[in-house]
């Protein structure tokens, strides 16, 4: 992946947004409605350790650079995580979605969103398109890449 995430710019707007570590698609969903020329992006993080699969996962793109809201919260140092998107929205639509789903769905959370029916299934997480699945399989090769036993040291 081309983009970079931008640590410094994370750790500012997860402060700014008072970010938290239970729910990525609301700290990113806060940070796009509050960052100037923002794009919220879904789809999947991959990293080391547990839970060594893929995680469905949101952020923001800010000039070509990954901006995390929720990356203080992660425990992992820059290079050790990576990022697939799926899906990227502009803030029009991701205002117009929220609102769409606040009145057909008022007991349901708008996010994540998801893109046109019919969905393809992929693992054991939710739903999505052919978008969605290319991101996670790229996702779930890295996790492997990235969870390889480690092979002992001859002396």
């Amino acid at each position: 992946m081309s983009e970079l995430l931008d640590e410094t710019l994370s750790i500012e707007i997860a402060t700014r947004i008072k970010s938290n570590r239970k729910n990525c698609f609301d700290n990113a969903s806060k940070a796009a409605l509050t960052t100037e020329g923002a794009i919220y992006v879904q789809g999947f993080l991959a990293a080391p350790g547990a839970p060594y699969k893929p995680i469905e996962y949101s952020w923001i793109e800010l000039n070509e650079r990954i901006v995390d809201p929720t990356f203080p919260h992660l425990g992992f140092s820059a290079q050790d995580i990576h990022y697939f998107p799926a899906q990227r929205l502009s803030v029009k639509k991701l205002k117009a979605i929220l609102e769409e789903s606040k009145e057909d769905y008022p007991e349901d959370d708008p996010l994540p969103v998801y893109g046109n029916q019919p969905y393809e299934y992929y693992g054991d997480v939710m739903l999505g398109g052919k978008d969605y699945q290319n991101a996670y399989d790229l996702a779930s090769a890295k996790c492997r890449e990235l969870n390889l036993p480690k092979k002992p040291e001859l002396n």
